[in-house]
Parts: C-alpha cells; sequence; structure tokens
C-alpha cells in the first residue's frame, strides 16, 4: 500500500496525557491497516512549550524517532535533552514524557508495537 499524505488522517489532541498545549498527531497507517502488532504508527508535532504527559507502556512499547526541534525527555525516571536523530524506546510498563523546550516545532515519528 502505497498513501499519498492527504490521505493521512490528522488530528490535534489537547492536553495529551496531561500534557500542555495542543499534539498534532498525523496517522501515517492506522490499526486498522496493519496486520503487525502495532497500534500507532504517526508523525506528532508539538509548538514550543506543548508537551505529552507522562504515561506508561504496559503490554507494549513506544519508540520516538526526533525529525526536527529540541525535546526534553522523561523516561524511566531518566531526564535528557534530544534532538534530530536520536530515537528513544519506552516499555515493558515503565513511563515516557515529551516536551519541546526549543524555539521551532517538535516533530518526530511515533511507533506503538504491543507485546
Amino acid at each position: 500500500m502505497i498513501k499519498d499524505v492527504s490521505q493521512m488522517e490528522t488530528e490535534i489532541r489537547s492536553g495529551m496525557r496531561g500534557g500542555k498545549g495542543d499534539v498534532t498527531i498525523q496517522h501515517v497507517f492506522k490499526g486498522d491497516e496493519l496486520k503487525g502488532q502495532a497500534r500507532l504508527v504517526a508523525k506528532v508535532s508539538l509548538e514550543p512549550g506543548s508537551s505529552v504527559g507522562l504515561h506508561d507502556h504496559v503490554e507494549e512499547e513506544e519508540i520516538y524517532y526526533i525529525m526536527k526541534g529540541k525535546a526534553l525527555v522523561v523516561d524511566a525516571n531518566t531526564s535528557r535533552e534530544v534532538g534530530p536523530g536520536e530515537a528513544i524506546i519506552t516499555g515493558d510498563g515503565n513511563s515516557h514524557s515529551i516536551e519541546n523546550i526549543g524555539l521551532e516545532t517538535l516533530e518526530f515519528f511515533a511507533v506503538i508495537l504491543t507485546y
């Protein structure tokens, strides 16, 4: 399957997982389009100061690949600044959050794989 960007559903969530501001999620592939054990494949955008709040991943893992911008990530009680080309994986019941601490839009690719 080849999808054009115009075929990808985009949603905006305010205060996602207790975070700040709006989160724009562009669903590259939705769960019903996938045969593997994934429930999210998306490009996520956060404006400066916006965040996805701290949340757990039980019976699944989430991968973030930072494409643009600068973020503060909390992952399993470790806090670190990340930028383009860096990746994060959180699972096994651990929690994470991400906040745009830069001056430009933060863009990252997110994939949630279920166990």
